[in-house]
């Protein structure tokens, strides 16, 4: 078995109120996949991720990263394997520079510090940011910041991508540079988001939650392009798909 692959069986989880936000789900995925995981306001999105983390641990079922079981006495493995982007970047954002922030995870994992400017200087040039290292992040654009917490992720060479609502509040131009970024990393890539159309463009494969179970997974082409299953789900098509109001023809894709 590849040590690039995340598997969920039969996974389940209860919150103490007694809400099942996760019932039932199995999933595999391999290296080089990427992933989007759609679904509307409260059908397991978030706590799935949080499972696949380990920041929530199952009520039944299991989830594994390569043949690592997730469980709170692997957690510090499964933390070097897979890297989160958090929704918000001031959730990831924390040190008084952007270097000292990519270089968190490195120099806490006690690397020799000419192997952490090594890979902060990779990572901060690969998401193009590299002039900005000694900027303070609470200074930057909200694209500026989503491109630090992706590098402060990268930084830590991550064998899986797990990000949540990357284009969240930013312009379309941050938007345009944050798809670039994400599709540029090779391993698997696992994304959650309300944005259809950027899932469409990055996601060869899309997962559809409801009510805590998978609704359809499959090719995103098909998934995306698919009226009845969206709005059964409480989607809508990517607006890429969408009939133009003024013209009468349907969107294409860039």
């Amino acid at each position: 078995m590849s040590h690039h692959i995340v598997e969920a069986t039969d996974l389940r989880f209860t919150y103490p109120d007694g809400h099942q936000a996760i019932n039932g789900i199995s999933f595999l995925l391999r290296h080089g996949e990427s992933v989007g995981i759609i679904g509307a306001n409260g059908a397991g999105k978030t706590t799935l991720l949080m499972l696949m983390l380990g920041v929530l641990l199952p009520t039944s079922g299991n989830v594994r990263v390569g043949e690592v079981e997730v469980t709170r006495k692997t957690l510090p493995i499964i933390r070097q394997k897979m890297g989160m982007v958090f929704q918000d970047p001031d959730d990831q954002l924390f040190m008084t520079t952007v270097y000292d922030d990519v270089a968190f995870g490195p120099r806490n994992y006690q690397l020799e510090e000419a192997e952490v400017e090594r890979r902060v200087v990779a990572a901060l040039e690969t998401v193009g940011i590299l002039h900005l290292r000694d900027r303070p992040p609470f200074k930057l654009s909200g694209g500026e910041k989503r491109a630090a917490a992706i590098a402060s992720v990268l930084s830590m060479q991550p064998d899986i991508l797990v990000m949540d609502e990357p284009s969240a509040s930013l312009d379309p131009r941050a938007r345009r540079r944050v798809i670039r970024q994400l599709q540029s990393f090779e391993h698997i890539k696992i994304i959650t988001s309300h944005d259809l159309d950027m899932i469409l463009e990055l996601c060869e494969r899309t997962i559809v939650l409801q009510g805590g179970r998978i609704a359809a997974d499959g090719p995103s082409a098909e998934i995306l392009s698919n009226p009845d299953l969206l709005e059964a789900c409480g989607l809508e098509l990517p607006l890429t798909l969408q009939s133009c109001p003024l013209c009468g023809n349907g969107g294409s894709r860039r």
